[in-house]
């Protein structure tokens, strides 16, 4: 595929950001934000769509939380080929292949989408619905490379936060469609035409970085970082939780609290939404405070929500639980924000500790980080389906998620522990032995 290449970036450079590198980076971070949008809005189309299943249907809650499980596995999983089709095929390049394939889960949603089709049908036209997921781990290896570290927090940030409001705008989109008492062919007619205009735009106004280079050596080295790993787990209880809860919403209100589709829709979009919104500040205070720092309390206020929404669960208080569960949606955004900054911050740290410095420095964390960023959003959201299996279980064996909700608080009290032992407890030098005379960074700043 021809495409635009850039053959010289360095971000680094305040020099060459002032000269035109960052108005390139910008033009790149919006036409990204669409993409992956859209992206999100497809791989969480299915949290829309159980709604307008009723008994006509044949689909019991279980069956439903399983469908919408099906959806999150696989856009999990392929988080990891997409992140290194960036360096394969080019940023602006793939974002195109990305885009333009969302249009097979909503063409085959669009066939089936009627009483009498078969559940295996449903599975695996759900499940289709994962290449969306794939679009944030390609969105975000590519705005890593165009911003500068000083700058990645708020980027990423927006990057996500962007594409995160996906899932609240086709909740909006489908509320609007079942109180206009349409049915769910008009949803997907809705989204296919704005898909082809997300790909159409990313051939127009986005580049491809011919420095960035598929690394099996740094995906290699990724991998056996430790760091990846507990990121890993740290993002699960930030992401996982958002878009498990995501998935999730709609369908709790209808089982547990005997919510109508209408009424039901009409909540769901606020969580998703304010978890969105915010997701750029926590990039930003990640920024000033220290990622670490922002983390761990935030996951103290994870726990605390949690904690609400179960007593709210046991006394079935809708108001209650509602209101627990939208602040516990706004902190699981703030946490995706502050979690995905440490990142990078954490590689760059490991370059200081090594002896590097200047661009040497910052090369080698875009290039860890870059490679570390698919592994641990993949795995990151496989909370979602931890979720969803955990909500399934839940009702089938006590007809409420109160035991879901209390499994989750215990995470969260696990999530809060890591962060504080392993970037707040101690500097970077007990984590890695070092040198004296190389300069020094706490992973308490990243």
């Amino acid at each position: 595929m021809a495409g635009r290449w850039i053959e010289q970036w360095d971000p680094e450079d305040e020099t060459f950001w002032e000269a035109g590198g960052e108005r390139i980076a910008r033009r790149n971070l919006i036409f990204s934000v669409l993409s992956e949008h859209i992206g999100f809005s497809i791989w969480t189309l299915w949290s829309v769509l159980v709604l307008f299943m009723g008994p006509e249907y044949g689909i019991d809650p279980a069956g439903k939380f399983f469908l919408v499980a099906m959806a999150t596995v696989v856009g999990a999983f392929i988080r990891v080929p997409y992140t290194f089709a960036v360096a394969r095929f080019g940023g602006r390049n793939w974002t195109i292949i990305a885009a333009s394939m969302l249009l097979l889960p909503t063409v085959a949603a669009f066939a089936v989408m009627e009483p009498g089709t078969s559940y295996t049908t449903f599975m695996l036209v759900a499940m289709l619905t994962g290449v969306g997921g794939g679009n944030f781990a390609s969105s975000m290896t590519n705005i890593n490379s165009f911003f500068p570290l000083r700058k990645k927090g708020w980027a990423l940030g927006l990057n996500a936060g962007g594409g995160n409001i996906g899932v609240p705008v086709v909740q909006l989109v489908g509320l609007a469609v079942i109180g206009a008492a349409g049915g769910p062919r008009l949803l997907l007619g809705i989204y296919a035409p704005l898909i082809a205009v997300s790909a159409i735009c990313a051939a127009l106004f986005m580049d491809n970085l011919a420095p960035v280079r598929n690394d099996t050596g740094a995906a290699k080295e990724a991998a056996r970082d430790p760091h990846t790993w507990i990121m890993s787990f740290l993002y699960i209880g930030t992401f996982g939780s958002f878009i498990g809860y995501s998935f999730a919403f709609g369908l709790v209100l209808q089982t547990q609290f005997g919510r109508t589709p209408l009424q039901a829709a009409s909540i769901t979009f606020i969580g998703p939404l304010l978890g969105s919104l915010i997701r750029p500040v926590g990039g930003r205070l990640a920024d000033r405070y220290g990622g670490a720092r922002i983390t761990m309390w935030n996951f103290l206020g994870m726990g605390a929500a949690t904690t609400v929404v179960v007593l709210a669960s046991v006394k079935e208080s809708l108001a209650l639980f509602t209101t627990a569960f939208i602040v516990l949606f706004v902190l699981t955004g703030l946490g995706n924000g502050s979690t995905y900054k440490m990142i990078p911050g954490i590689f760059q740290a490991k370059a200081l500790a090594k002896g590097m410095t200047g661009e040497a420095a910052a090369a080698y964390g875009r290039r860890l980080s870059g490679a570390s960023m698919g592994l641990i959003g993949a795995v990151g959201a496989l909370g979602g389906l931890g979720i969803n299996l955990a909500f399934r279980q839940s009702f089938l064996t006590a007809g409420t998620g109160t035991s879901a909700f209390v499994a989750f608080l215990a995470f969260y009290a696990a999530c809060f522990t890591v962060t504080w032992a392993v970037y707040l407890r101690r500097p970077a030098t007990s984590a890695q032995p070092v040198t004296e005379a190389k300069p020094q960074l706490s992973y308490a700043e990243v």
